[in-house]
């Protein structure tokens, strides 16, 4: 048997856990911190919840928020900028990907210096990085639990993938109370970003039995969990869906991803698109070529989201059918012409997605030809 390797952080889970959050900055050693999250978090409530909790036990903070969805390279380097200036100890984290992954950007400049597109790719940082405590606020991106950080390159118009263990963060505090200030839509993206993530990590090239088990329990939960969570907005299935999302980046940060998140971080770099609302466009299509080269696999999932026992290609089969059906029961756009306008865009993009890191490990090979085919498809 081949050597695993499977890296999380410490995760500390529950409704009320965010209180934590002062006495695990001091546990990383934390005089000074560095507090990253974004504007919609602060309209929300939670950065001054958060400031608050850091008061009470006595820790100094500076505050960064000027962060995108889809953060660019630049806004990672003026938070560096602030950070050493600052001469902050501790990066805490709060909100979706985006300001997770500036925060990983941020901490990475601080330390390592240079330019963030210098460390494009798998394990480039040299140096270790100060201690990460992240909080997230949806339940999809995984970045509180993963290797990766993706940052939009502003000049090349592409999201970097940067691949490295030192940016798992230390920590990671999972309150899923945050969910119940989200909108509907953020919750649906940020699922089917989740779902995109157990399944791709399945399927992975360098799936391991550590992996595997944690992507099939995410796929389960978010197909019983994500319709009645949006309907009743009940806690019980919105923590549901925070497993999932934590389950799934254990399994894509150690077993990495596809196609589909190439592609996805070639038109978000491109497009600015929202990274959640492209899988439910590209994941059908993705699996349908993938088929050939992992068809006992997908057979797998058809068998748990159907409870079909057909001959293998045909419940492998059914597992597209099942989650093209999901798809369709949530108001979500599922044509790739509703997010890319000029057909001729779609060359440079499968061009650009045919470098990504992510498409190393998609379980069959594909030239950037085979990629547009996927896309027309998808048109």
């Amino acid at each position: 048997m081949r050597v695993i390797k499977f890296s999380i952080p410490e995760i500390i889970f529950g409704i009320g856990s965010i209180n934590y959050v002062g006495l695990c900055a001091k546990q990383l050693g934390a005089k000074k911190i560095f507090l990253v999250s974004d504007p919609g978090l602060e309209q929300a409530g939670w950065v001054s919840k958060i400031i608050d909790l850091l008061q009470k036990d006595d820790l100094q903070y500076a505050y960064y928020s000027d962060i995108t969805t889809n953060p660019r390279d630049f806004q990672v380097h003026l938070g560096a900028e602030k950070y050493l200036s600052e001469q902050a100890d501790v990066v805490v984290a709060l909100g979706g990907g985006s300001p997770l992954d500036a925060a990983k950007g941020i901490a990475l400049i601080a330390s390592n210096g240079g330019q963030i597109r210098d460390y494009e790719g798998a394990n480039k940082i040299q140096k270790p990085l100060p201690p990460m405590l992240f909080i997230p606020s949806t339940a999809g991106s995984g970045s509180d639990i993963s290797q990766f950080a993706i940052i939009t390159d502003v000049e090349r118009q592409i999201k970097m993938s940067i691949i490295s263990r030192t940016l798992v963060p230390n920590i990671s505090i999972i309150d899923p109370y945050l969910l119940t200030t989200k909108d509907e839509k953020l919750i649906i993206s940020s699922a089917i970003d989740a779902l995109c993530h157990a399944i791709e990590s399945y399927l992975s090239k360098i799936a391991s039995p550590f992996t595997e088990s944690q992507s099939l329990l995410a796929i389960q939960i978010i197909f019983k969990n994500l319709k009645p969570a949006i309907e009743t907005r009940s806690l019980d299935h919105l923590c549901q869906l925070s497993i999932a999302s934590t389950s799934a980046g254990m399994a894509f940060s150690n077993a990495s991803l596809g196609a589909v998140h190439a592609l996805a971080h070639a038109l978000g770099g491109m497009f600015d698109t929202m990274h959640g609302l492209v899988h439910p466009v590209l994941l059908p299509h993705v699996m349908k070529f993938n088929l050939p080269s992992c068809k006992e696999k997908m057979a797998h999932i058809g068998k748990i989201l159907t409870g079909e026992n057909k001959p293998e290609y045909n419940t492998a089969m059914s597992a597209i059918e099942a989650i093209e059906r999901f798809f369709s029961t949530f108001n979500i756009n599922c044509r790739l012409s509703k997010i890319v306008k000029d057909k001729s865009k779609l060359e440079p993009v499968c061009k650009m997605a045919h470098n990504d890191a992510c498409l190393l490990t998609n379980p069959r090979e594909a030239t950037w030809e085979d990629l547009l085919a996927i896309c027309e498809e998808a048109w």
